[in-house]
């Protein structure tokens, strides 16, 4: 097999004419030139060089290789910035999965920050909706999830979570509604009310709202599900109940609801960026985890 670093032993004594030319170039003796082109003939199993009055010159097999050397030496150079590249986070492959309302407020700003400083980084992005998407993760198959309210152990899965925002949960009620001039409510004012299910049963959300009004001393009685937040301010519009939803999830508010703080309990949902402990040091990681972090932080105020 041939020998990289004698090709290129070989492509300075034919750039330069001589042997003796060469080894000063490269900072060896001729004798060790010599000794290595001596190499590299037996390795191509053909002469290399020929004389030429006090030079040499390659022959057609001697001009092939000089040539590959070039070659070689140019994808060595671009796999050296390459590699740089990958490591300082400007290129690669970066997974992201995230829920609805963080696609809204955290996920786009902070990909467009990412793209500024790292153009060359290709970004896969995916909704995982209303499933849990902390199981891309732990399967390989996400590099980063925004999640919920997660209550897992770290050290069994193999996962870091770095927490982003409060996201606080708003009482929204039809414009018209007897407590609509207050400006905060006592959850327990509402235990009588009809109620519009904003979320998915089976969501963290769910039982956000459910651990509440359990705080609170009752049970809401939903009459409507709607299981998203858009559909479920038409139906609070509409008057046919009352819901709680995420300011996350108010950003496009119904003109026929208001929105109102809440107390005791005060309402909350965790969110949080999930990732591989054995990832952590992953460029692109690195990179999305700054920009989501100052995303996170603008928009929690």
């Amino acid at each position: 097999m041939l020998d990289v670093r004698r090709m290129q032993i070989l492509r300075a004594v034919v750039t330069s004419g001589s042997v003796t030319a060469a080894a000063g170039n490269l900072g060896y003796t001729p004798s060790a030139v010599s000794q290595q082109l001596a190499v590299l003939e037996r390795e191509a199993g053909i002469p290399l060089l020929e004389r030429v009055g006090r030079g040499v010159r390659p022959t057609a097999a001697g001009q092939l290789l000089t040539d590959h050397a070039e070659i070689l030496s140019r994808n060595l150079t671009d796999a050296e910035t390459a590699l740089k590249d990958l490591k300082a986070g400007r290129t690669g492959y970066l997974s992201v999965r995230y829920f609805a309302t963080a696609g809204i407020a955290l996920v786009p700003p902070s990909i467009v920050r990412l793209r500024k400083e790292h153009p060359g980084l290709r970004i896969d992005m995916k909704l995982i909706d209303p499933e849990d998407p902390l199981p891309e993760v732990v399967t390989g198959n996400a590099d980063v999830a925004i999640v919920l309210n997660h209550r897992v152990n770290t050290m069994r899965t193999g996962l870091k979570l770095i927490h982003l925002l409060q996201d606080p949960l708003r009482v929204v009620l039809p414009r018209g509604h007897r407590l609509a001039g207050k400006r905060v409510l006592d959850l327990a004012d509402l235990a009588d009310e009809p109620w519009v299910n904003a979320e998915w049963h089976s969501g963290p959300c769910a039982e956000v709202v459910r651990n509440a009004c359990a705080a609170a001393g009752f049970t809401p009685h939903f009459s409507v599900e709607a299981e998203d937040y858009q559909t479920a301010q038409g139906f609070v519009a509409a008057g046919l109940g009352v819901a709680l939803i995420p300011r996350l999830g108010l950003d496009n508010p119904h003109s026929g609801v208001v929105a109102r703080r809440v107390r005791k309990p005060t309402v909350v949902r965790e969110i949080y960026a999930a990732i591989r402990q054995s990832n952590a040091e992953n460029p692109a990681v690195k990179a999305f985890l700054s920009a989501l972090t100052e995303v996170a932080a603008k928009v929690a105020g």
